[in-house]
């Protein structure tokens, strides 16, 4: 996707030094890798990956996604392939610092071991790019085979958190205060995505319920002055994802998304991709085209700094990234 014509912007946004905190690897799976599997059904390019498509439904985004994702993540090996370009991708990007959530139903549907999954995809990525790898589960994954594979996840060598994912329409049960605060207790990293299709109130949940400080989408918080105070008290971040919610019609164009007021608020907000398999999209990407008429390039800037701020690393690692990018707005 190319949302941006000027040279200039393109070549800075590139120069600059990024995070990517939202991102499924499903979701993120190159599309050559099902092209190579089975070149007649993936003779064609994902239909999301047109500059104006939206989709229909949560669930047409959602049956096709599963429809390709299910074909290849069968084996922690077909993990460590995938991870392995995505990160490659991601490093070409200047992205240094990345958060990857692997979903718990691939586990279930394949009866895959969580920890050799997160081992093949920590052994996948590069010297250039840190990598933290979460467990994203649904609201309803509480079931008979799951229960005892998620109280125990929170133990998992390697694993650095646990996420919430899929349609917010479910209330927050016992089980998940539980476990986020057992996953919080073992030193993990604790969010939730909300404010994507559910309203504002679904952020106050995942807030006040989960205690989480990392939303994932939380745009809608906009519609209610309360919970956006709340954020702010609480030094939240939300991990936006713009072209995703442009093209899941959560907002009409990218001109009225909710990031700008949110940002004049001083809501913590980091640009991610979601899920590139059905968007089509670039981290690059996002960053250009939030600078067509919404963000100027210093402000851009600042918002890649946040990735810097909340993320996972050393003081020291952080250091020289966020440096670069405070000369930048000083000069500019």
């Amino acid at each position: 996707m190319g949302y941006q014509e000027n040279r200039e912007i393109v070549d800075l946004i590139q120069w600059l030094p990024k995070t990517e905190t939202h991102l499924h690897i499903e979701g993120a799976l190159p599309f050559h890798l099902l092209q190579e599997l089975d070149p007649e059904r993936y003779k064609s390019l994902p239909v999301g990956w047109g500059q104006d498509f939206k989709y229909d439904t949560f669930k047409q985004f959602e049956d096709e996604l599963l429809g390709m994702v299910n074909h290849w993540y069968t084996s922690p090996e077909r993990y460590h392939i995938a991870a392995k370009e995505i990160f490659h991708s991601l490093a070409e990007q200047n992205v240094k610092y990345l958060e990857l959530s692997f979903h718990a139903g691939m586990v279930e549907l394949h009866d895959l071991h969580g920890p050799e999954v997160v081992a093949a995809i920590k052994s996948a990525a590069p010297v250039e790019l840190e990598v933290r790898v979460f467990m994203g589960m649904l609201r309803n994954h509480y079931n008979e085979k799951m229960a005892p594979i998620l109280d125990e996840c929170p133990s998992w060598e390697g694993l650095d958190g646990i996420d919430l994912h899929g349609p917010e329409l479910m209330p927050i049960e016992s089980w998940k205060e539980r476990l986020w605060k057992a996953a919080r207790d073992a030193g993990l990293e604790t969010k939730a995505h909300a404010g994507e299709f559910g309203g504002a109130d679904y952020v106050r949940d995942a807030i006040e319920l989960l205690e989480v400080k990392r939303v994932q989408h939380g745009i809608r918080a906009i519609e209610d002055p309360e919970v956006v105070q709340m954020v702010l008290d609480r030094d939240v971040t939300f991990d936006t994802c713009p072209i995703s919610n442009v093209k899941l019609d959560v907002v009409e164009t990218m001109e009225d998304h909710p990031i700008r007021q949110l940002f004049d608020q001083g809501v913590r907000c980091t640009i991610s991709t979601d899920d590139p398999l059905s968007f089509g999209n670039r981290l690059v990407d996002e960053y250009e085209a939030l600078s067509v008429d919404l963000f100027t390039t210093v402000e851009l800037a600042k918002i890649a700094r946040n990735g810097f701020d909340v993320a996972l690393m050393s003081d020291e690692d952080k250091a020289p990234f966020i440096s670069q990018i405070d000369s930048f707005i000083a000069e500019n």
